[in-house]
């Protein structure tokens, strides 16, 4: 007997969750018309990807933010309705916000 069978017997009205909790937050993003503005920027000599002009709510762009610091496993904040991603990662994160159906359009350099 494995774990998931005693605890089906510990709880036998406890439904499974979904196993992979990306899976989750891809499902509930806001589509939008407009595209995401992907630019790139210098701050105190450091590189950093910033990512702005999305519509929906935002405890979806909040879940995006966490979903692409995971991904490329950088830092990163969400502030002021902008993604601000450490290191220069436009190239992977338009990739990565292409395939999940976004527009999204490169600026500067």
């Amino acid at each position: 007997m494995d774990l998931k069978d005693q605890l089906k017997n510990l709880f036998p009205e406890h439904t499974e969750s979904p196993e992979d909790p990306s899976e989750v937050s891809e499902t509930s993003l806001w589509m939008q018309d407009a595209p995401i503005i992907c630019k790139y920027e210098k701050r105190k000599g450091k590189p950093i990807t910033i990512i702005e002009g999305y519509t929906g709510a935002d405890k979806d762009f909040k879940i995006l933010a966490k979903d692409l610091k995971k991904k490329f496993s950088v830092g990163g904040s969400f502030k002021n309705d902008t993604i601000i991603i450490q290191g220069d990662y436009r190239d992977k994160i338009m990739g990565f916000l292409k395939d999940l159906g976004f527009q999204v359009k490169r600026v500067g350099g």
